[in-house]
């Protein structure tokens, strides 16, 4: 789960990492009423969970009470990159000498922490990756033995941080380290991590992933979930307990094992088709998760046909068949299959299906002849002239467009 700014600076703060006063606010009225408590001037920050926000206008420093309206007016319900304004946060200004990049991401194939310190702050590090790769230290911390000083220190002359405080950005690290830890995150991450003139340093802004598998030790964090923000059609395969990533495309994708899934994603993008969604319905899927799948793919507007590429080992093809027939009475859906079943039980699946003779249900036998005939349909499919939000077979579950938008 991604946090929020404001929600990522109030958890630094809980393990003692510096950051600026601020207070949140959904109102005009209420960041006015920030703004006077922390004084002028300050800053008016847009709180999206998407970067890019200073280029489209969601940042704005302000002097006085008449500009801090003006630009809570302008801020809220701004949108930034598909992404709805709700709330702001209200912050002291800084006055900032040099500007660094800091975070820490967990490194599945070294199985350990990777921190990552520049002196390139305030821009992509993706940029500065590309550009200079040498202006990014790095350093993986052995879990068993945790972060200490001398590993800060070695980031920051590594990195080329200026003398003076390569001490006070080595203990930043040890305390952004204990908040990663502590709060069982898989991402964080601080650009720009500020000096400030009189050389103290600050995290200027907070980039957090939390692991939400650890939500059971960790309710405070829970709570921070924003549902309404989150994409509908994910939310709704997270009720169904469905495993689903929502992508841009327009050809849904459902399969058995999260390996075979991203294998079908690549098959259907070399075969020319965008796959629009990961779903993986797990291992010894039923008929009612079938059909729950189906609803969630579905309910995106945007697919014009479905590839379902099931390899039956755990799960058995005739319950897959089933499930489909069931989702096919129950949802009526008029966009393209293309059904791929391999394994056990695939021969007695295939027979149900020919009996059931379900409306535009295409057989396919191997995985490359199933993508290319899905990407050959949803190119053919027909969807001119019909709004985004009920085309037809499609039900109406998810907001129209996805995404953020309200």
């Amino acid at each position: 789960m991604d946090l929020l700014e404001y929600q990522g600076k109030q958890l630094f703060a809980r393990h003692g990492v510096p950051v600026p006063d601020g207070k949140p606010a959904t109102s005009v009225d209420d960041a006015l009423a920030a703004a006077d408590v922390i004084g002028y001037p300050c800053v008016v920050k847009a709180q999206v969970l998407i970067g890019g926000r200073g280029k489209a206008g969601g940042i704005k420093v302000v002097k006085d009470r008449d500009e801090a309206r003006d630009a809570a007016e302008a801020i809220l319900g701004m949108d930034i990159r598909g992404h709805t304004v709700h709330e702001i946060w209200v912050e002291a200004a800084s006055d900032i000498a040099e500007e660094y990049y800091a975070s820490i991401v967990f490194d599945r194939s070294a199985k350990a922490p990777l921190m990552l310190l520049s002196t390139q702050g305030g821009m992509d590090i993706e940029e500065v990756a590309e550009r200079d790769p040498d202006a990014i230290a790095r350093l993986h911390v052995d879990p068993l033995i945790g972060f200490q000083g001398f590993h800060g220190r070695r980031l920051a002359f590594e990195a080329g941080v200026a003398e003076d405080v390569v001490r006070p950005v080595g203990a930043l690290l040890a305390k952004l380290y204990d908040a990663f830890v502590a709060e069982e995150a898989m991402l964080v991450e601080v650009n720009p991590l500020t000096v400030l003139t009189d050389r103290s340093v600050k995290a200027l802004d907070a980039k957090v992933t939390l692991d939400d598998n650890s939500f059971y030790r960790h309710p405070d964090n829970a709570a921070l979930r924003n549902v309404g923000a989150e994409d509908p059609q994910e939310q709704m395969a997270k009720e169904r307990g469905l495993t689903y990533v929502k992508l841009d495309g327009d050809i849904g994708i459902l399969g058995n094992g999260a390996g075979l899934v991203m294998s079908t994603l690549d098959v259907v993008s070399q075969a020319g088709g965008a796959p629009a969604n990961f779903l993986d319905a797990g291992g010894g899927s039923k008929a009612e998760a079938i059909t729950q799948a189906v609803e969630v793919i579905l309910s995106d507007p945007k697919v014009k046909a479905v590839l379902f590429n099931i390899f039956g080992g755990i799960t058995r093809c005739d319950e897959i068949a089933r499930g489909l027939i069931e989702a096919f009475d129950q949802i009526k859906p008029t966009v393209p299959f293309v059904v791929r079943l391999d394994g056990t039980n695939d021969k007695e699946g295939r027979a149900l299906l020919a009996e059931a003779n379900l409306p535009n249900v295409h057989m396919a036998t191997t995985m490359l002849e199933a993508a290319e005939k899905v990407v050959e349909l949803a190119r053919s499919a027909n969807v001119e002239g019909r709004p985004d939000a009920a085309l037809p077979g499609q039900t109406t579950g998810g907001t129209p467009g996805g995404g953020d938008s309200s």
